[in-house]
């Protein structure tokens, strides 16, 4: 069963900058497409970013040119760097994994393993 579990959430100030990071065990990263989703207060879950198992990756309009997804396969991880926030990237940051051999998409219904998310706050 594959665990995924995110870290580096916390509170900032507009303007500044935060990596999150999504750790993925019980199995090999390089077999999965992996998406960062987030959920404002009151707010259906969105779509960030998502990262096909060759690199490919693609990001919600919101955070183009601002965040940038990254993965190593070798340290089984995928990372968000995210910068110039907002305070409506505020919210609870969650990654998903797909089945084996899927494509990472926009849909959250594409992907079955799901961490418990960390807490984003953009606030002066």
């Amino acid at each position: 069963q594959l665990q995924v579990v995110e870290s580096g959430g916390g509170l900032v100030q507009p303007g500044g900058s935060l990596t999150l990071d999504c750790a993925i065990s019980g199995g090999s990263i390089s077999y999965y497409g992996i998406g960062w989703f987030r959920q404002a207060p009151g707010k259906a879950r969105e779509a960030v970013s998502w990262i096909d198992r060759d690199g490919y990756a693609e990001y919600a309009d919101s955070v183009k040119g601002r965040f940038t997804i990254s993965r190593n396969d070798g340290k089984n991880t995928v990372s968000l760097q995210m910068n110039s926030l907002k305070p409506e990237d505020t919210g609870v940051y969650s990654c998903a994994a797909t089945m084996v051999g899927r494509v990472a998409t926009p849909w959250d219904n594409q992907y079955k393993y799901w961490g418990q998310g960390t807490h984003v706050t953009v606030s002066s």
